[in-house]
């Protein structure tokens, strides 16, 4: 199907509805609700049938046996949020994450497809996603160009025509993130013909320029970037909104950024919120605690902006740029029937959330939770092969130090590299195993923790193993740990697993609900924090260990790369 398109006889039903031959399934009325296009509150009745609004006005339908009727009176209602930059891999998964999301009213998200992509064959990827639109949320993708680590086989993974065939998914809104955008300034054929081909598609290029320039962010205005979520000072939002970049306002786990944001914008007095949209940005499963795109909207409550305009970043502006009001942020006939229930407009926690014309929250209690996804269809994670002390050699002194939870550069060591213990030291021994077990990285990493014997996580950017401690055989303890559970997390100290955090999911998410993962982060957090790490997002750290589109050191598949000379510090060791 067509997204968005009824069938003719699901059509033939609506208006048989309207000619007052049919009840509809669901009669909202008395409704106070947020019109879009107006910006203002308006009343009327809302009639349902199935997945669409079939009618909002002042009438009321002329048959009703069987109707649910629902009185709003003393409520305000809003369009269901969306979510317009979900990362929705982050230990948990789109299903579980849409699941919870859901009952504090976002019901609409973009999400990445880069483990989709990288992961998964192409018929598995899309079946998940048939899967996935099954619940009675909306989905809609990325298509990513650039892995935004350093592969063996980048080119090949990444090439125009695998590409192509997820641009010409009616599903796929964005292209991006482009976290590899300096390698398309030094002319990338691979990433511009894609680019190329997402802009005869239609489809929007959201950027990912932390710190940009102004020449830099106008070079890639030049070669198609609609948009970009990195704004991290009233100033650089001003830097995008001159350029004509649609700006995303990020709150999340390692950049809290929304309240100064919004602050500052205020006191400027720029009318520019039509323009603005907020996300969480894929943040770790604690900091949803405080909600999704309520909290954002909250904050936006808190900082001084008008009601309205808080409620449309989270929904309608994110609808018009992506070009998809004819289904979502509408409160109109023809649109889905997703739409939040709020006691006032001053509290965007919904007390009542329909979503695609089903109860997800109805009287402040949450519906069964909804489950789609088969995941016996996706590969188990498995780790075919035992380490060894061999595979604990250091070719070089070279290591990663860590600034913060993020950012690196490169130190040197001065610990002899042979002996199997560090005792007393912010340092550790730092691989990079191929799930496959066909290389490995060996480094170290300075500034992790400086106590810590073992860790070892399939967790990662690649879904390789990362393993860091500071005694050889705990490490090697931690590793046949998440080896026998299926993928994971393990702390090993003394002898003994003394925290895990079990991905049955291919070794990098969870099948269980946002309550249970929240409290598994929590507590493998709390261990690492004994152990020494002082960071602010330790699950952060370890997804940007690889990552090149930040500086300056990273750990990748082909070795220890220092990311802004393009140069290999340390090779990757066959084993």
């Amino acid at each position: 199907m067509v997204m968005g398109m009824w069938n003719a006889h699901e059509i033939q039903s609506q208006l048989a509805i309207i000619n007052g031959q049919k009840a509809p399934d669901i009669l909202i009325e008395n409704a106070t609700y947020l019109h879009s296009i107006f910006k203002k509150w308006m009343k009327g009745n809302i009639w349902i049938h199935g997945d669409r609004i079939i009618y909002v006005g002042e009438k009321l339908p002329v048959q009703l046996e069987g109707t649910e009727r629902v009185d709003a009176s003393g409520k305000k209602i809003v369009p269901g949020y969306i979510e317009p930059h979900v990362h929705p891999f982050q230990l948990y998964n789109p299903e579980t994450f849409a699941d919870y999301a859901s009952r504090r009213g976002t019901t609409t998200f973009l999400s990445d497809n880069l483990i989709l992509f990288t992961m998964f064959n192409q018929e598995t990827a899309y079946t998940f996603i048939d899967q996935l639109n099954k619940l009675p949320f909306s989905f809609y993708w990325w298509a990513r160009v650039d892995s935004q680590t350093v592969l063996q086989n980048e080119q090949m993974l990444f090439n125009p025509e695998d590409i192509a065939k997820w641009l010409n998914r009616s599903d796929v809104l964005m292209t991006g993130e482009l976290t590899g955008w300096p390698r398309l300034l030094q002319g990338d054929q691979n990433m511009m013909t894609s680019l190329i081909n997402s802009k005869r598609k239609g489809k929007k290029i959201e950027g990912h320029l932390p710190g940009a320039s102004e020449r830099t962010l106008t070079r890639m205005k030049l070669l198609g970037v609609d948009g970009d979520h990195e704004a991290m000072t009233v100033d650089e939002v001003e830097r995008r909104l001159t350029q004509g970049y649609a700006v995303t306002l990020r709150h999340s786990s390692i950049r809290r950024d929304l309240p100064d944001l919004l602050a500052g914008i205020l006191k400027k007095d720029w009318a520019v919120f039509d323009h603005l949209m907020m996300t969480t940005d894929g943040s770790t499963p604690s900091f949803y605690k405080e909600g999704v795109m309520d909290q954002c909207i909250q904050i936006a409550l808190d900082a001084g902006v008008v009601p309205i305009d808080a409620y449309q970043m989270a929904s309608y502006n994110v609808a018009r740029y992506y070009d998809i009001t004819d289904l979502h942020s509408v409160i109109g006939t023809g649109r889905y029937a997703t739409f939040n229930f709020l006691e006032d407009e001053w509290n965007p926690v919904p007390t009542d959330v329909l979503s695609k014309g089903q109860w997800v929250l109805r009287d402040g209690k949450a519906t069964e939770p909804f489950r789609a996804v088969d995941w016996s269809m996706l590969p188990a994670f498995e780790l075919p092969y035992e380490l060894g002390d061999n595979d604990f050699s250091f070719p070089a002194s070279t290591g990663i130090q860590m600034v913060n939870d993020v950012i690196t550069k490169v130190y040197e060591t001065e610990h002899d590299l042979t002996k199997p213990v560090i005792s007393a030291s912010d340092e550790c021994f730092l691989l990079l195993l191929d799930k496959h077990g066909k290389w490995r990285v060996n480094t170290m990493l300075k500034g992790f923790a400086d106590n810590l014997q073992g860790f070892a996580s399939s967790y990662s950017n690649t879904g390789d193993v990362l393993l860091i401690g500071q005694n050889w055989e705990e490490m090697k303890r931690a590793f046949n740990e998440i080896k026998k559970m299926g993928g994971g997390m393990a702390v090993a100290e003394n002898g003994r697993i003394v925290e895990t955090l079990p991905l049955d999911v291919a070794g990098g998410l969870s099948k269980q609900p946002m309550n249970v993962i929240m409290e598994q982060e929590l507590a493998m957090k709390h261990v690492l924090q004994e152990r020494g790490y002082h960071h602010g997002d330790a699950v952060f750290t370890l997804l940007f260990l690889q990552s090149v589109h930040l500086p300056h050191v990273r750990i990748t598949p082909v070795g220890l790369v220092q990311v802004l000379k393009n140069e290999r510090l340390i090779p990757n060791i066959e084993r």
